[in-house]
């Protein structure tokens, strides 16, 4: 804050309201520490034969080392940020980077799988809670404005590595070995770990609008809310919508679409390029009337997969579709962090509960997906599954807009 001079009175000014409008280089820090949690996530689906065949375990227990990661990611995002509700935020995001840095250093090196297994749930610890707290640090570098861009720009890193993981891990995998994929997360990570050090305020989020409950037991207060558990119940619903459908859209391209097996891996590089759109979008929409724009992302993510459903054995359509499916799926995302941390009147607590109920989510919808097609209701089930599970999102969302007052709404 600054003074500003009027007459013979002194006036409060918010300096970041008058700043150029350029992106803080702690913005930058943070999205890179999203880049590399983001490849720690992705990559390993690249590099799972090659572990599993490093290891001699079958592709059912590799496969541990993604279902461990994601179990690890819900609990860590609670019980990381409840244990640290009264530390400086910057402190607990540097400390967050170093968990993640030793997650991965214990993976590039593990001698056995159980220590692999070990790395992945050390450095999965830390997701929920960076991305909690990183976006009230986020909001906290901007003019109130801007916050759900800032958060935007923090999870951009997240939307790129859904981009790049799986390439980026199969390339380095297949030319220099899997440990040298984790080699390189782990210096991303010592990167992202300087950057914030360097580069975020040390007060930064610690003050929102509204201000932020610092004990755990003022925080635990945000979750008498109605609009938090409704904005949360509408994260785990639209998520489960996206990632329900996602889960096996490689086989809906392929026994669907027409598509041969070596397509996939463009394809899904299209709907991670829609997920980078998406996410940009959705926050610069959502700083303009947020829960306006979080009904038309859930509205046109319905309608998408809907589409996708019924068109799913056109090439075109597909090509489409799955683009609009990561453009719709994740426009939410930045307005979905602003509107429950707004509700929580700034609840670290609340803003990681959002990234668990993502990834609560994530679960349903693969559960259900997997059980239509189990029915024997074929490929395009999960499309239809995430459908529903979409639109009652946004049936959930209409009623929290219409519930909410002006602090929550905007």
């Amino acid at each position: 804050m600054g003074d500003f001079g009027v007459g013979d009175r002194q006036v409060p000014v918010d300096v970041r309201a008058v700043e150029p409008r350029r992106v803080p280089s702690g913005l930058i820090a943070l999205a890179l520490g999203g880049f590399g949690i983001g490849l720690t996530e992705f990559l390993i689906a690249g590099l799972l034969p090659q572990v599993a065949s490093d290891f001699a375990v079958s592709e059912a227990t590799a496969g541990r080392l993604i279902s461990g990661y994601a179990l690890s990611v819900a609990v860590g995002a609670i019980a990381l940020t409840a244990a640290t509700a009264r530390l400086p935020r910057k402190q607990v995001l540097v400390g967050l980077v170093a968990l993640f840095v030793v997650g991965n250093l214990l993976s590039a090196v593990a001698p056995t799988y159980s220590v692999m297994l070990l790395g992945r749930i050390v450095a999965a610890l830390c997701h929920g809670s960076f991305f909690g707290i990183g976006s009230l640090v986020a909001r906290g570098l901007v003019a109130p404005e801007r916050k759900s861009r800032a958060v935007a720009v923090m999870f951009a890193g997240l939307t790129l590595a859904n981009v790049l993981g799986v390439p980026f891990g199969a390339l380095v995998g297949e030319r220099w070995g899997w440990r040298a994929a984790f080699w390189a997360v782990t210096a991303i990570g010592v990167l992202a770990l300087a950057g914030i050090v360097a580069l975020v305020p040390g007060r930064a989020g610690a003050e929102t609008e509204g201000g932020a409950p610092g004990g755990l037991r003022e925080q635990l207060r945000a979750f008498r809310s109605a609009q938090v558990w409704l904005t949360l119940a509408a994260t785990a619903l639209g998520y489960g919508g996206m990632f329900g459908a996602f889960s096996y859209i490689a086989y809906t391209f392929t026994e669907v679409g027409g598509f041969s097996s070596a397509d996939v891996a463009w394809l899904l590089m299209v709907y991670g390029v829609g997920l980078v759109v998406g996410n940009l979008v959705g926050g610069r929409a959502a700083d303009r009337d947020r829960d306006r724009a979080l009904v038309l992302a859930l509205l046109g993510l319905t309608v998408t997969l809907t589409l996708f459903g019924l068109l799913a054995d056109s090439a075109v359509a597909s090509v489409v579709l799955v683009f609009l499916m990561g453009v719709t799926g994740f426009a939410a995302v930045p307005g979905m962090i602003t509107r429950v941390t707004d509700a929580a009147r700034g609840a670290a607590l609340a803003a990681s509960a959002n990234v668990s109920a993502s990834n609560v989510g994530n679960a349903l919808g693969a559960w259900l997906g997997g059980l239509a097609i189990t029915a024997g209701l074929g490929y395009t089930a999960p499309l239809c599954t995430g459908a529903a599970l979409a639109l009652a999102a946004l049936v959930v969302m209409l009623v929290a807009a219409r519930r909410a007052g002006p602090s929550v709404r905007r």
